[in-house]
């Protein structure tokens, strides 16, 4: 069984699972465990893919990937991207990545948030006990720590007693976060991200300066990687968020700190990126250890209850005496 092309590093877990199907051990859950963005849904919908088509002869082989490529096999289930009003609420967006209704979404309010309800697993389950046409059928969840309890002790049952050839694919970004039951049910796989050289080969073609900029920033993650060489304004924006980060560490003025500190007033997505890249933008300099530890100090207390405003204001004044 060839390596997926489109799949870097990670040799040791796609060995596993290659000698796991050859040998007839597939176990009946993994659980793909691992920061963002590693290749753990690429991986689970390739050995899914190989299950399927694992007693095909060639001919039918073909027809079935095209089948699985496209989410219309059937014995293939995901959950994947959720349906939320006003956040991603088209259902040709969605069925790129699921194909498991959710018609159930759309008519409740508390199921309009990126968390895997109770409704989600009973749609699901009702899916999981259709008679299979293969030896296999494959459920793909992704993070799988969106459950909640209810959910999750619902989905519990189902690990305990899976139907006969049914596996579980299920990937989370925090293993620390699932109930100790469902993790001792699956065999756990542990993405760890990837050292530059198994990066390079995805940068071929890019300028030096980008390529640097790019691994630095992916911080050994294929998916970003392949996300900033193909998106040259995604390069770009992320480009200017650094560099605002280093105007930071290079400010005299606490006023001019202050100013550049504003995305980190308010908790979301911009605020997470801008503290990432003053991380980043420290390391990258000779720095004395009080900048270092005031550093620590802002993240930890970010991601508290604390006020924002004095948080900032004592990093801005503490960065200052170096």
């Amino acid at each position: 069984m060839p390596k997926p092309q489109h799949i870097v590093g990670h040799a040791s877990i796609l060995s596993e699972l290659v000698r796991d199907l050859q040998i007839g051990n597939v176990s009946h859950a993994y659980l793909l465990s691992g920061v963002r963005h590693l290749g753990k849904m690429s991986i689970a919908r390739w050995f899914a893919k190989e299950l399927l088509c694992a007693d095909l002869p060639e001919d039918e082989r073909e027809q079935a990937e095209k089948r699985i490529e496209k989410l219309t096999h059937p014995d293939l289930l995901i959950l994947d991207q959720l349906w939320i009003e006003g956040v991603c609420d088209d259902w040709k967006v969605i069925a790129r990545t699921s194909n498991i209704s959710q018609d159930h979404r759309a008519k409740k309010p508390a199921a309009k948030t990126d968390v895997i309800s109770i409704d989600d697993i009973r749609t699901l389950q009702d899916r999981l006990y259709e008679t299979a046409i293969g030896r296999y059928k494959c459920c793909i969840i992704r993070s799988v720590e969106r459950m909640k309890a209810e959910a999750a002790n619902a989905f519990l049952k189902i690990l305990e007693e899976p139907p006969p050839g049914l596996v579980f694919l299920l990937t989370t970004q925090s293993l620390s976060t699932l109930l100790p039951t469902v993790v001792s049910r699956a065999r756990i796989l542990r993405f760890r991200r990837l050292p530059h050289r198994d990066l390079l080969p995805l940068l071929e073609g890019v300028s030096d300066d980008d390529r640097q900029f790019i691994l630095r920033i992916a911080q050994g993650a294929p998916g970003i990687v392949r996300t900033f060489r193909d998106d040259p304004e995604s390069l770009l924006l992320r480009r200017q968020v650094h560099a605002k980060a280093i105007s930071f560490w290079r400010t005299p003025s606490l006023r001019g700190r202050m100013l550049l500190l504003q995305p980190l007033q308010k908790r979301g997505d911009e605020a997470d990126l801008f503290l990432l890249h003053l991380a980043l933008a420290l390391r990258e300099q000779a720095v004395a250890t009080g900048r270092v530890a005031a550093f620590h100090r802002l993240a930890s207390g970010l991601a508290t209850n604390a006020h924002r405003g004095l948080l900032l204001q004592q990093f801005a004044l503490t960065v200052d005496t170096k």
